[in-house]
């Protein structure tokens, strides 16, 4: 009878098995390469149906301007998004409502502040930045208390996955209620009556100066948020919990204040995304229910837990959403941030900048 044991006779050579062209095919198509290729041809494809309906490569221009514009929203509320989940494991839900309570928030204090001139070449005054500082802490201690409330209980209950996402949904829709039952169901605007200028930049490009300060605001606070993980102490903790909750706590690391600091921070930047999501438009209660889409495929697309990813995948859905305007009605653009998410589950699931196999 045939030997049915596969291991080699001592001091025989151990045997390789290569990897077959299908599975180097595989590997190849779920690279970082090809996903980056996949966006490409998506956003040339975009390109391509506007010039086929004849736009002009001025609008394409700053229609891709504007979609960067509004990128640096959704990644103020996609960091936050991402740094709750790489710590604590589940998909808040509720991470939009609290974008719309910063916005809020900071249109309260707004009300009670005087109002001074504007700040040139921008629209608002130093009320709105302000009311920016005040909103951004206070969204943060709202998340604290409902995880010391909601989500540390269940913590301690060993609770699934399922729970949490349904606990979260369930304070979205507590949140949203609340925002009803405080402002009512009107639109509101920081500025009423107050113009916005208009920069020209080279190539005939037109942006408002607003938004490059949104765009500036979103890349500093990446950089604040890499440089408090990689050199502060509670950074270093926070990744080490993020890594591995158990030996974290085996090792002295209290794990319950870095998951407290991790809610403060989320909700701090689901507020300053908020306000700058009220500055560029308008505000109203639904306003963090629409961008939730997008920021959970800005968080899946560049990697979950990774705040540089969150960025360059904001950037990236927001640009797509804005050319996609030239050809689609905007209220498409969330389907397009959609069709994005799925492409990227089913090439790359751990995103741009994720390891393989998380």
């Amino acid at each position: 009878m045939a030997d049915l044991d596969p291991t080699p006779a001592p001091g025989a050579p151990a045997a390789t098995t290569a990897p077959t062209l299908r599975e180097r095919v595989r590997a190849a198509l779920q690279s970082r390469t090809a996903l980056v290729v996949i966006i490409l041809a998506v956003l040339a494809l975009l390109w391509w149906s506007a010039v086929a309906r004849d736009v002009s490569a001025e609008r394409l221009l700053s229609l891709t301007v504007w979609g960067v514009m509004l990128g640096g929203v959704i990644a103020l509320g996609a960091i936050g998004l991402t740094l709750v989940y790489g710590v604590l494991k589940f998909p808040n839900f509720s991470h939009g409502a609290m974008v719309t309570l910063g916005a809020y928030l900071a249109f309260a204090f707004m009300a009670v502040l005087p109002a001074g001139p504007a700040l040139r070449p921008f629209s608002f005054g130093w009320e709105f930045l302000a009311a920016l500082v005040l909103a951004m802490p206070l969204v943060g201690v709202v998340a604290l208390a409902l995880d010391r409330v909601v989500y540390r209980r269940l913590r301690r209950q060993n609770a699934s996955l399922v729970l949490f996402a349904m606990a979260s949904l369930a304070m979205a829709f507590f949140l949203r209620s609340l925002i009803y039952l405080i402002w009512g169901p009107d639109f509101y605007f920081y500025y009423d009556a107050r113009a916005n200028p208009v920069l020209d930049l080279p190539l005939n490009i037109r942006v408002q100066a607003d938004q490059l300060f949104i765009v500036v605001l979103a890349f500093a606070i990446v950089g604040l948020v890499h440089l408090l993980l990689t050199r502060t102490r509670m950074g270093k903790a926070m990744r080490a919990t993020a890594n591995n909750p158990d030996l974290a706590q085996i090792r002295g690391i209290n794990t319950e204040r870095v998951i407290a600091w991790t809610w403060i921070m989320g909700g701090a930047l689901a507020a300053a995304g908020g306000v700058m999501y009220g500055l560029s438009s308008q505000l109203r209660p639904e306003m963090g229910f629409w961008l939730l889409l997008p920021m959970f495929a800005a968080v899946i697309m560049g990697g979950v837990g990774n705040p540089r990813g969150a960025l360059v995948g904001a950037l990236i859905i927001g640009v797509t959403q804005q050319v996609s305007t030239a050809f689609l009605n905007p209220a498409y653009g969330p389907a397009v941030a959609f069709a994005l998410m799925v492409l990227t589950l089913l090439v790359r699931p751990q995103g741009l900048f994720g390891a393989r196999g998380g």
